[in-house]
């Protein structure tokens, strides 16, 4: 299995922050999501599946390249 040895770390903000893994390939697709209450964290790296991650609602998230903070309300 090829993984990144980068991860990330995504910290909910609010309740139901909504975590979705987006597959690798010709067809890009969801299979896997994951729904984090406030002041949950998840740490997770990329995979010989995963290409992609889409962080819905207030979140921290921290990668190697860096601090941002996911805010709908901007």
């Amino acid at each position: 299995m090829t993984t990144s040895n980068d991860f990330f770390v995504i910290k909910a903000l609010e309740d139901g922050v909504n975590v979705i893994g987006l597959t690798r390939g010709t067809d890009t697709r969801f299979h896997h999501s994951e729904k984090l209450d406030r002041n949950e964290v998840m740490i997770a790296q990329f995979t010989e599946h995963t290409s992609a991650v889409k962080v819905r609602g207030n979140a921290h998230i921290q990668t190697s390249h860096g601090d941002m903070i996911n805010n709908e309300e901007d």
